[in-house]
């Protein structure tokens, strides 16, 4: 890997551990954030390479429409789901429900 993704990765790890428990943000919400707002799928190659750093929230991050795209990252067939639901998130047919209730924009929550 080459060392600037390995800082945009260590970046994206940075703002996922700021999620509060209960919110979602999106891939596309961190780019955004991080001054790379065409990089959501950089944002999921990050997250999917987090497995190992039990401090990073990756199940917190959905994509723009609430999906659990990245669901398959996880153990089990549902892990992502029942971790968000243990956090009080609405999910049903692996889409967050009423996305606009929980969705966390660190864009804004962080510029404050």
């Amino acid at each position: 890997m080459k060392p600037e993704n390995e800082n945009f990765f260590e970046k994206v790890y940075q703002v996922a551990r700021l999620i509060p428990e209960g919110r979602v943000t999106s891939y596309g919400a961190i780019a955004k954030y991080l001054g790379a707002a065409r990089s959501a799928r950089m944002v999921g190659w990050a997250l999917n390479g987090s497995k190992k750093k039990e401090d990073v929230p990756a199940h917190r991050v959905v994509n723009k429409a609430g999906l659990l795209t990245g669901k398959h990252h996880f153990e089990g067939t549902s892990l992502m789901q029942q971790l968000l639901e243990s956090e009080g998130v609405e999910v049903i047919d692996n889409q967050v429900q009423h996305l606009e209730r929980y969705f966390w924009d660190p864009f804004v929550e962080l510029n404050k």
